[in-house]
């Protein structure tokens, strides 16, 4: 099971020197990727419910935000293993002719590390603020991937959809990685699931409880058997938004979410489903300094290596 970890692009540590630093000493610690999410708004009365806390609200280290293409093309410049990747993009927040092209430089510029997360969203206040309507996320991501694809295949390239057009033309360069950048997405209902059976290279769960996780990614490739794929080659990457507690939180904790001890049984319980990658984000347990970032990332590459 390979292992990724957040970078600090959120939060009061958020800038050059803080990401930099967490970027070259997870290359040098083994980690197998690091990863940005996708926030720009902070509302002060949400219309929507965050789903990574208990009581739904976001949490303070999202006050501050870098945006996460930039994020990861400032990494590439200072790293060169390292994969980079993104949990997740939310879909309707960037018109994907554009984004294809953002996704391709990240690519082409880091010798093809990128890794492409992508999900619908929760945030209505930043649905409205992108401008988009919430109604229709369903059919606009799948457009979104179907966009992406023609922009990364053969030229020329064009495009006919509800949403989106592209005139015959020509996009070059195309990304180092072929056929395209991994694409994995973020699906929890039975519709979401089955694009991740039918289009994407994988899946990429968090908040689910760890058993949950195997029985769904069992249902995700039995579609995409019945869709005629290579079922065994969808990837699970977990996404585990720790918290690490002074002591023993018991049966009813969330996974990710308790003492060394718990954390490491949830890192040894994902392996022994079959996770391809687990990757650790910090960010909702309220780490403010860089060395709270540092102290994290060593805590769980030991227990990673010790699971």
């Amino acid at each position: 099971m390979k292992i990724g970890f957040g970078l600090p692009h959120s939060g009061p540590s958020a800038g050059p020197e803080a990401i930099v630093l967490v970027a070259k000493r997870a290359e040098e610690l083994g980690y197998d990727s690091i990863w940005v999410f996708d926030r720009f708004l902070y509302p002060e009365q949400p219309q929507s419910a965050y789903p990574g806390s208990p009581d739904g609200s976001l949490p303070a280290n999202m006050k501050t935000m870098l945006d996460p293409l930039h994020t990861l093309s400032f990494v590439a410049a200072h790293t060169s293993r390292i994969a980079l990747g993104t949990s997740v993009l939310v879909m309707g927040y960037r018109n994907p002719v554009l984004l294809a092209q953002s996704l391709t430089t990240i690519d082409v510029l880091s010798g093809g590390r990128l890794r492409v997360g992508l999900g619908q969203g929760w945030s209505k206040d930043e649905h409205d603020a992108a401008g988009v309507s919430m109604k229709d996320r369903a059919a606009r991501g799948y457009e979104v991937i179907q966009v992406l694809k023609a922009m990364w295949g053969a030229d020329p390239v064009e495009f006919q959809g509800q949403f989106f057009q592209i005139p015959k033309s020509i996009v070059e360069p195309k990304p180092v990685q072929k056929p395209h950048p991994p694409i994995y997405l973020a699906a929890y209902t039975p519709g979401a699931m089955k694009r991740v059976a039918t289009v994407a290279d994988g899946w990429m769960p968090t908040g689910v409880p760890i058993d949950a996780m195997a029985q769904m990614m069992e249902g995700i490739r039995g579609m995409a058997k019945e869709a005629g794929r290579d079922s065994s080659a969808l990837k699970m990457i977990v996404r585990a938004n720790v918290n690490v507690m002074p002591q023993s939180q018991g049966n009813q904790r969330p996974p990710f979410y308790g003492s060394l001890d718990e954390i490491r049984s949830d890192i040894q319980a994902t392996k022994d489903i079959g996770a391809d990658e687990l990757f650790i984000d910090p960010v909702g347990s309220g780490v403010a300094s860089v060395e709270d970032y540092m102290e994290v990332m060593e805590q769980m590459k030991d227990l990673v290596d010790g699971a």
